[in-house]
């Protein structure tokens, strides 16, 4: 959380430059009844969701048969960003869904911005990291100890913390700098990128086309990569035993169906040029609340030795309760 709070403090530096003090959100429905029910909806996805995500932390953290291993050691990783990114968005349409008018300060703004992108941005790194991680164990079985050390994991983690800063830095700088005299209406729950952009008093064409270039060429390139290299790992496959092609197309299946689900929306919503679709709300709730919650249960439906890690959690638990 420290460049969250790096960030706020940065911001009280540059918020004079705006005459708009706040944004206003036109959220999902307007309808009381419709609002309650969205209530529900997102309560009991966030609760879901967040629970799901602590609930593999804590397993692998308190399972010494997990903890040895890398990949449950970035399964980790990827869950409690899964849990932040859900809470840095999903609490305000809680709030909002209770409410009559959605409002959210402009410092609450930009820092859901930069917040959004800095979880986005170290998840895209922790995702790459974890397709290496399967390349070394599949087709290097006989170096993985060695080149998947715990310095390494270390170091891989460190350059996933410090990438989403710089991206969720660069962008949010510019859209500092950007004046904002006018319009505070956004048509959505959230505080999007491409909506936030058109509210500025001045042309956004050139900085849209830089957040396609950063933000959508870049997830089309990793995600390209990605695709093709757990192509080379299936392609390897066929020298190893059937009992070795079961486990291993287990987990990079897993890892495929998370990769497809958090990149799909992103280059939905930030490869083209900027526009305004009727569905990217749909969109949003899709990255905001659905991904994070089907990667947790991807990842413990899909995998034996994690669903057998939770049962011996639970089991502790329940010893620990009927003794006392």
């Amino acid at each position: 959380m420290v460049p969250l709070v790096a960030f706020s403090f940065f911001l009280e530096l540059m918020q004079n430059q705006s005459f708009v003090t706040e944004f206003v959100f036109l959220g999902l429905s307007q309808n009381p009844n419709v609002q309650k029910i969205l209530f529900v909806i997102f309560l009991s996805s966030y609760m879901a969701t967040v629970g799901g995500n602590l609930l593999i932390v804590v397993t692998i953290s308190s399972s010494s048969a997990l903890q040895v291993s890398p990949m449950y050691f970035f399964l980790a990783f990827l869950s409690l960003l899964d849990a932040c990114l859900c809470t840095l968005t999903v609490l305000k349409m809680i709030v909002d869904s209770l409410s009559e008018k959605k409002t959210i300060s402009f410092a609450g703004c930009m820092t859901q911005l930069f917040g959004g992108h800095f979880f986005a941005g170290a998840e895209v790194i922790v995702l790459t990291v974890m397709a290496y991680d399967r390349y070394v164990a599949i087709c290097k079985p006989l170096h993985y100890s060695s080149i998947m050390n715990w310095r390494l994991c270390g170091i891989l983690m460190g350059v996933a913390w410090t990438g989403g800063f710089l991206h969720s830095t660069i962008q949010s700088l510019f859209v500092l700098q950007l004046p904002f005299c006018g319009p505070n209406v956004i048509d959505n729950f959230v505080c999007e990128l491409y909506q936030v952009l058109e509210l500025a008093c001045t042309d956004t064409h050139v900085f849209g086309f830089f957040v396609v270039a950063n933000s959508g060429l870049m997830c089309i390139m990793i995600f390209s990569l990605l695709l093709g290299s757990y192509a080379i790992i299936l392609c390897s496959l066929r020298t190893h035993s059937i009992e070795g092609k079961r486990k291993a197309l287990s987990t990079c299946g897993s890892h495929i169906a998370v990769v497809v689900l958090f990149f799909v929306p992103c280059i939905f919503m930030y490869a083209q040029p900027p526009s305004t679709f009727s569905f990217d709300k749909m969109v949003t709730i899709f990255y905001t609340i659905l991904t994070p919650l089907l990667n947790s249960l991807i990842y413990t439906i899909r995998n034996s030795e994690v669903r057998n890690a939770m049962r011996n959690v639970w089991s502790r638990i329940m010893i620990v309760c009927n003794e006392r």
